[in-house]
């Protein structure tokens, strides 16, 4: 019916493309205010059945822990703003939060510490005042720091159980010279270890990053956005200002392949880790937002690789790949947990050509249509509930400190060509900035 009309359906899929990067792929409306001390807040107001997502984003991570001989701070603090303050010490902050039937919890990342609630729209004003309270006021002695970076001490250790924990700590370490990025979220173990004689050093800590001007509040849900911004101003209004950016050292080009084997004290399949230097976030650059792309059609499920690795030859548990959206540069990696140690060196080889058949080869353009196609609508898919569209949105706010972001990246993977995926190849697939880890199990 199509040719009847002189209409390819190549041109009509063209067409809807032309469209759809045009226009915003955000769903919602929201409001972005900041407030005369900095902090910024973002609503976004949408039918929920009466559910609000309230996410405090400080925008300081492990990469922010520049001082020598001080990572793990910024997850420590994860820990420590569970303690409470004067007004809702941690116990009864616990009880109150329970009665409402909120759920609160935390995470940190490299670039981000997220505090997230999902709560009743009705206990919005509570919400909001116990959370900026312990933001403003979070109050710990010297015992309470103690008994929490013993805590976080055993984390480490039951950390240590998992290979890919043992994994990520030796390719950090081994891919990064200068940048924070070496250690981490969780920091180097002496770090850690000696954590309980830093008190003064913790409040220091908090004193510098947890500050309005480096905090995006992030309010999904069944809110009316001026009664909230009001209760906003209302609690947090009296925050006082005073961020103290991190002195973080740029990390060097790196210059040659590296290398390095890890033993894990237990039993595992060998894990091969192929990792190189990429680019700190942008979505207005074009190398960037092609290498997203060729992630998934190089190394993805539906890619030839994991088709031939995974299925045909059933040389591999899996194979998948997770391309950097960082702050700052930080590492593309392919990863695959091998069934036989003989098999090392040809899946490693694998891998190694398949960037290279990237670099020469031109993707079908039908198939990188298809896959635009579904970046989008995945992202659109997760966008059904207010916890689902905060938690899709912290790390870009966390990254660039607004939601404007989103729809420029969207827009953008829309344009992609195939000459992009092949020079994105070639850019970031130099051997040069190829970081290899190797861990073998041993057993006792």
């Amino acid at each position: 019916m199509l040719k009847e009309f002189g209409i390819g359906l190549s041109l009509i899929l063209s067409i809807c493309l032309v469209c759809q990067a045009t226009e915003p792929i955000f769903p919602y409306k929201y409001n972005i205010e900041v407030l005369p001390n900095g902090l910024k807040v973002i609503t976004i107001p949408m039918e929920s059945n009466g559910i609000v997502a309230y996410y405090s984003i400080t925008r300081t991570g492990s990469r922010d822990e520049w001082e020598p001989a001080h990572s793990g701070f910024a997850h420590l603090f994860e820990h420590m703003m569970f303690r409470g303050t004067e007004k809702y010490p941690g116990p009864l902050y616990d009880k109150i939060m329970t009665e409402l039937g909120a759920d609160a919890n935390a995470y940190t990342t490299d670039d981000y510490t997220c505090y997230h609630l999902n709560f009743a729209a009705t206990d919005l004003e509570k919400i909001i005042e116990m959370e900026s309270d312990r933001f403003i006021d979070l109050k710990y002695n010297e015992q309470d720091f103690k008994t929490e970076t013993g805590a976080v001490y055993g984390e480490y250790l039951k950390g240590k159980i998992s290979p890919w924990f043992v994994l990520y700590e030796k390719l950090y370490d081994t891919a990064f010279d200068k940048h924070t990025y070496k250690h981490t979220t969780i920091g180097f173990e002496a770090d850690v270890k000696a954590m309980p004689g830093m008190y003064k050093y913790s409040k220091s800590f908090f004193k510098r990053y947890y500050r309005p001007e480096n905090v995006v509040l992030l309010i999904v849900g069944q809110i009316e956005t001026a009664r909230t911004l009001e209760l906003i101003h209302k609690y947090y209004g009296k925050w006082q200002s005073g961020y103290v950016a991190p002195q973080i050292a740029s990390e060097p080009p790196q210059t040659a392949e590296r290398i390095a084997e890890v033993s894990y004290p237990g039993k595992t399949l060998p894990i091969l880790m192929v990792a190189y230097k990429s680019d700190a976030y942008d979505p207005d650059n074009r190398l960037y937002i092609a290498g997203l792309l060729l992630e998934q059609l190089a190394f993805g499920e539906n890619s030839d690789l994991y088709k031939r690795l995974v299925l045909k030859e059933q040389k591999v548990e899996f194979i998948t790949a997770n391309f950097s959206v960082n702050r700052d540069a930080k590492l593309n990696e392919i990863y695959t947990m091998v069934k036989s140690e003989d098999d090392l060196d040809y899946v490693r080889e694998q891998i190694y050509m398949t960037m290279e058949q990237f670099k020469t080869e031109v993707v079908d353009d039908t198939r990188l249509e298809e896959l635009k196609m579904h970046l989008r609508y995945s992202f659109l898919m997760y966008l059904d509930t207010p916890d689902n569209v905060a938690g899709n949105l912290a790390n870009y706010i966390a990254i660039t400190g607004g939601i404007e972001t989103v729809n420029q990246l969207f827009a953008n993977i829309m344009t992609v060509t195939a000459v992009d995926i092949q020079e994105a190849a070639q850019y970031y697939g130099m051997p040069a900035k190829r970081t290899v880890i190797i861990l073998k199990g041993v057993e006792s």
